[in-house]
């Protein structure tokens, strides 16, 4: 973003109060996540082997009981092209906020489809497999700044891409994308959204060795910033952390469409933008077991579900994992959390006046045909041990990472970049 905005602010208090308290990060038994990255392209003979944390989160059994059905998400992102053999069916009509060339559903880098696929892709044809398949798309393409470069694009693109996303029927909005700079008429959207009922994801940014500035949307307040963990079970290291980290989830080692061209899938590094997603497809898992549910609700269960460092106290937060690693099956297997107030947020402990409930109950599985399928001192535990998820509980979480720092490829307009 330009000067204009400002310089980037701390975040409200309600929020900045919950930190610091457990900044050092112990040990937490869990598994991890990413995607974006500048590694080669390789094509992925099996991308869906690949996706190492479906089976760590016990993916096949939640969906015996939830899938996501009925629940809407809107992406803000680079476009989400509709068809992709994992997208077929899965995406509805949009909105081009960034009005250069193109409509919603054209993609110009890839960033945005892959997004859309890790939430609700079907997995068929061999693509991308969603943690949320049931769940449906609803694109919002925002431009970055090389697209900014090479043609006119709206400078008010992302402001309007939440609005719309808020006015839509999406009960959750995921955007992995981020600015070193907060945006006045952005923060009145994400105020908007907030009124309107919505759960919002952002990506924290993957530059914590580049100065680890606070990225927006995710600082905002009303916003749930992620972070990403990488596939030996640490924080990753380009995950940027600070007061701003809700809730954490994987982002590593997951394969993403190359580029615009849509022929192959390429291996990379780096993402609280995966990460984004899969927190967001997280929460659309939860929300359709809970249709008359809010979004306060959802979140709170997610908070309390999650994964926390060893040793943390009950009540504090992690600078690194926020509550901890997002864990789905925890609570939609177990009963683990509960939903509490319906309108008191769980980021700003502050009454909301919004409310947005899926109008369809999720169906199992079963009935819409399953679809195909550094750190300091951070170590790795026994991979054998089952959990209660059905998944794998192998790896330890740690401060920082000990992967290959894969910086977001995507700028974006107003210095804005994928996360």
């Amino acid at each position: 973003m330009t000067a204009r905005m400002g310089q980037a602010r701390k975040r409200s208090d309600p929020r900045t109060l919950r930190r610091g308290l457990f900044c050092t990060l112990a040990a937490v038994g869990m598994w991890t996540v990413g995607i974006a990255g500048m590694a080669p392209a390789a094509v992925a003979a099996d991308v869906q082997s690949k996706q190492w944390y479906l089976k760590a989160m016990g993916a096949e059994d939640i969906w015996k009981s939830a899938t996501g059905q009925g629940i809407k998400v809107a992406v803000i992102d680079s476009g989400v092209n509709p068809s992709t053999p994992s997208l077929k069916g899965q995406v509805l009509k949009g909105l081009d906020a960034s009005e250069s060339k193109g409509e919603a559903t054209d993609d110009y880098s890839g960033h945005g489809t892959t997004m859309a696929e890790l939430i609700a892709g079907t997995g068929k044809g061999g693509g991308l497999q969603g943690l949320a398949p049931g769940a449906k798309i609803i694109p919002m393409r925002i431009s970055d700044t090389g697209r900014q470069n090479e043609q006119s694009v709206n400078a008010h693109d992302s402001e309007d891409a939440i609005r719309a996303a808020a006015d839509s029927e999406a009960q959750i909005i995921s955007m992995s994308f981020g600015s070193d700079y907060l945006d006045p008429q952005e923060i009145e959207a994400v105020k908007y959204a907030e009124s309107k009922g919505k759960l919002f994801f952002a990506g924290v940014g993957n530059g914590a060795k580049k100065g680890n500035k606070p990225q927006y949307p995710a600082s905002y307040p009303e916003v749930v910033g992620v972070a990403a963990i990488d596939s030996d079970g640490r924080v990753a290291d380009y995950s940027q952390h600070g007061d701003f980290v809700d809730i954490a989830a994987p982002g590593n080692d997951i394969p993403y469409w190359c580029d615009e061209n849509f022929k192959s899938y390429c291996d990379g590094d780096g993402g609280t933008s995966a990460a984004t997603a899969i927190t967001s497809a997280s929460a659309a898992l939860i929300w359709s077991a809970h249709p008359e549910w809010t979004a306060n609700q959802v979140l709170r269960v997610m908070f309390e579900s999650a994964v926390a460092p060893e040793g943390s106290k009950k009540g504090t937060l992690s600078n690194y994992l926020g509550h901890g690693v997002v864990r789905p099956g925890a609570h939609i297997n177990r009963g683990l959390g509960k939903p509490g107030d319906p309108n008191l947020s769980p980021l700003t402990n502050k009454k909301t006046s919004g409310s947005t409930a899926s109008p369809t109950p999720s169906a199992p599985a079963s009935s819409q045909a399953a679809q195909d399928k550094s750190g300091d001192d951070a170590v790795v535990a026994g991979s054998s041990k089952s959990t209660d998820d059905g998944g794998q509980l192998g790896l330890i979480i740690g401060i920082g990472a000990a992967v290959v720092v894969a910086v977001g490829a995507f700028a974006v307009i107003r210095k804005r970049r994928s996360t």
